[in-house]
């Protein structure tokens, strides 16, 4: 069961993965080589992830194709969204809270590794109504 420790756990795991690629690495690089790392680094981390998620979308009874791909959807209850950009904008975070409502997700996790410091600017996490419903522990 899904409880918000538990959820604060894996935030701080996926977040020291993170940090891990970014210590090795740095900033400057393509995102889709931190991605690489990233699912290497949970991989060694033994935690279980989707990468590259379609993700459904049903509308009034009709199921439509989409090109929505979730960079990790991590234990079945945390969307991680991967960038290597100068700046996090709204249209970022739009797309992280329509996965995590579309995926039925409480909580995402946005990592930019585009900054000298990943630990004090490169990730936010953001939650949902979901996240007010979970039980603490």
């Amino acid at each position: 069961m899904v409880t918000k420790k538990s959820l604060k756990d894996l935030i701080y795991t996926v977040n020291g993965a993170a940090i891990e690629v970014h210590k090795q690495l740095g900033p400057g690089l393509l995102e889709s080589i931190y991605h690489k790392c990233m699912i290497h680094e949970l991989t060694l981390r033994g935690i279980h992830f989707q990468t590259e998620l379609t993700i459904p979308i049903e509308y009034k009874g009709l199921s439509l194709e989409s090109d929505l791909r979730c960079d990790l959807f991590v234990e079945n209850c945390l969307v991680v969204e991967l960038k290597a950009t100068d700046k996090i904008i709204p249209v970022h975070v739009a797309k992280l809270m329509s996965y995590m409502n579309l995926l039925e997700a409480p909580i995402g996790l946005m990592i930019n590794f585009n900054v000298t410091n990943i630990f004090d600017h490169g990730q936010k996490t953001y939650v949902n109504n979901r996240y007010s419903t979970l039980k603490e522990e």
